[in-house]
């Protein structure tokens, strides 16, 4: 899906050309295989693209030659069914972008629970050499690709990539300036508050975004003033901090370091809430370093519903990081308790909600 506009381009890849009249022959974008072709069209079958993927990521080793291989699958269909092919191409040093398309539990509905990926982002936590990143917007993808082609074949770095991109439409804003280390350390500052009484700080990543920078501006009606941070990784924020754990301990009498989000974090008032399409424990990763850290995710099966129904379900829309950033702040003793209520019953939310993880 998407792909026609590649096509004309760089071709569909056939070992003996094009050798038939594709039935949209007369169309501006029609189906074009050609012994050149750049596209490998493997059909539904996860386990022979992953193995195409590898055959190309490690061909700067096995025939001198280094391709650029960009896997594009349902972002479920990855982790969850070749995860040990995953590892057999970080074993043997593979070099590429795996893209997980229509990411997240909630943006692709419809479809059933099958397609409704929540997990990817934890299952590449144990891959070592993995990168994985989030993005929120266009211009992230395009710097973490470009350094990502620098560093796997400029640098030479035995590394590879896991990118989950979504299928839901909305603007994507000029890239903020000096955001660029931010972006492929994992964090940085998007969007800072307007002036408030009270102070909070919210983490978005992928669609979820959209719901964060919408809860920023329901939270002004409240008095808060929340700055909104890009978390574009979590498992390079997590790994950041292991390693100064780490050098910390093994250097004792050495000024130790700082782990990157204790660094952008400090000065920044207030308590921390997280909201992701994914499992909880994901960011929830990150709380040995944050303190006062509230995360939302997408924990349970979840329905094949609308996405705002889905959002609702799982308690990571708007409404719900409104109500999770007034509690953090009345367990603060910021905020009185009897205004959370008050919020809760403007915000139409009931205390008998089921918890969606064992829905």
């Amino acid at each position: 899906f998407g792909m026609e506009s590649l096509f004309r381009a760089v071709g569909i890849y056939s070992s003996v050309g094009q050798v038939y009249e594709p039935v949209d022959a007369a169309s501006l974008l029609y189906y074009k295989e050609s012994l050149d072709g750049q596209i490998l069209e493997e059909g539904i079958t996860e386990a022979g693209s992953m193995s195409s993927f590898i055959a190309a990521g490690t061909a700067y080793s096995t025939h001198g030659i280094p391709t650029i291989p960009f896997f594009i699958f349902y972002s479920m269909f990855g982790f969850q069914r070749i995860g040990d092919l995953i590892w057999a191409a970080a074993d043997m040093r593979c070099r590429g972008f795996l893209l997980g398309a229509t990411s997240g539990r909630t943006t692709l509905n419809g479809e059933g629970l099958q397609h409704q990926d929540g997990n990817s982002h934890l299952l590449a936590y144990p891959v070592p050499n993995l990168l994985a990143y989030d993005p929120a917007f266009a211009f992230e993808l395009a710097v973490i690709i470009e350094d990502g082609i620098r560093r796997m074949y400029v640098e030479n770095e035995p590394i590879f990539y896991y990118l989950t991109v979504t299928n839901e439409n909305h603007i994507h804003p000029p890239m903020p300036e000096g955001s660029k280390e931010g972006i492929l350390k994992g964090l940085y500052l998007f969007k800072k508050a307007a002036k408030g009484k009270l102070k909070a700080q919210l983490f978005g990543s992928g669609p979820i975004m959209q719901q964060v920078l919408q809860a920023q501006e329901m939270l002004a009606e409240h008095g808060v003033a929340a700055d909104v941070w890009s978390a574009t990784s979590y498992k390079e924020l997590y790994r950041d901090a292991q390693d100064c754990e780490r050098d910390n301990r093994l250097n004792p009498t050495a000024k130790p370091r700082v782990p990157y989000v204790a660094q952008v974090l400090k000065g920044a008032e207030g308590p921390v809430v997280a909201a992701s399409d994914y499992l909880k424990v994901v960011p929830a990763s990150l709380a040995k370093w944050i303190p006062n850290l509230t995360t939302l995710g997408t924990d349970g099966f979840g329905r094949s519903e609308t996405r705002e129904e889905l959002r609702d379900f799982f308690e990571i829309d708007a409404r719900h990081i409104v109500l999770a950033t007034l509690q953090a702040l009345a367990a603060d003793g910021k905020l009185e308790a009897a205004k959370v209520e008050k919020a809760m019953k403007d915000l139409k939310i009931s205390s008998k909600k089921r918890n969606p993880l064992i829905s």
